[in-house]
């Protein structure tokens, strides 16, 4: 991928750059693969504002996803093209099967337009884009698109630039080490896809802007401590005043360090190693 940086012509233009989106190749989407996308606010069914500085942006519709991968076995797909999605960070392939069908899958590093992929139920070549059970592929290969769970669709590695490493296969469970640090044990008749996601220069785009924040359906966020005590726990005080307290949202779930993972989730009985903090550094992969 390429980043554009501009001149600094401007307020706005400075420290500012946009994504050239060189790996994109069809500029308009499949209807057939088209949803509404409603917008809420960060409201919930009630009316109520659960997530704050969200609103407006500009209008989108929502690309059909198939991340299960278990429709078309063993079909071969061609590659029509590589897709921008205003709802991920990651590009999206448009692949159309040999009975005309077609699909939008996320588009790995190397896949391109006339490439041929495929859904195997057993061993195919371990090329980016191929989706196979996780005991069919070979230790040590980069994977996104995981399953947790057999059968219920890809649920990890799924944004710009992630992948997973398989490094090791025991029994019933294979072990992947994930972009935080953390490793795990999947079952291994998961189905992974191989292969890096692009566009990896997701991250180094710099706003540079409000303008382009609001865009995106991000308006301004007020900083607790600045508000009033009646309006936020962190808020109120003489001069600039913390309150004492650890910070914290404004319903006061913690919101640095505080743990977030319900107990007794299933997933967590295969966790060997728990993500590492970025303080003391990641786990290489």
């Amino acid at each position: 991928m390429a980043i554009r940086v501009y001149n600094r012509t401007s307020a706005g233009r400075r420290n500012s750059s946009v994504n050239l989106y060189s790996e994109v190749t069809k500029k308009r989407p499949e209807k057939s693969l088209l949803l509404p996308k409603k917008k809420n606010g960060g409201r919930n069914h009630h009316g109520v504002i659960t997530v704050q500085s969200r609103g407006g942006g500009h209008k989108q519709r929502y690309r059909v996803m198939d991340f299960r991968r278990t429709t078309k076995l063993d079909m071969p797909g061609t590659v029509v093209g590589i897709e921008y999605d205003p709802n991920r960070s990651a590009n999206i392939a448009l692949i159309q099967y040999e009975d005309g069908d077609k699909r939008y899958i996320i588009a790995p590093i190397g896949l391109t337009d006339g490439e041929e992929i495929v859904n195997a139920t057993e061993r195919a070549e371990p090329k980016p884009g191929n989706s196979m059970l996780a005991k069919y592929i070979p230790t040590g290969l980069n994977i996104h698109n995981i399953e947790l769970v057999p059968g219920k669709g890809g649920a990890i590695c799924r944004s710009a630039g992630s992948y997973a490493r398989l490094t090791n296969r025991e029994g019933q469970w294979a072990t992947i080490v994930l972009p935080s640090g953390e490793i795990r044990q999947i079952s291994v008749n998961c189905r992974v896809t191989i292969g890096q996601i692009g566009n990896t220069d997701h991250m180094n785009v710099r706003i540079g802007k409000a303008g382009r924040n609001r865009h995106k359906g991000r308006r301004p966020h007020t900083r607790g401590v600045a508000k009033n005590h009646c309006d936020h726990p962190l808020g109120g005080g003489d001069g600039k005043s913390k309150g004492g307290r650890a910070p914290a949202s404004k319903t006061g779930v913690l919101s640095k360090g505080g743990r977030t993972r319900k107990k007794g989730l299933p997933s967590s009985k295969r966790i060997l190693r728990r993500r590492v903090s970025k303080r003391y550094g990641q786990l290489s992969l």
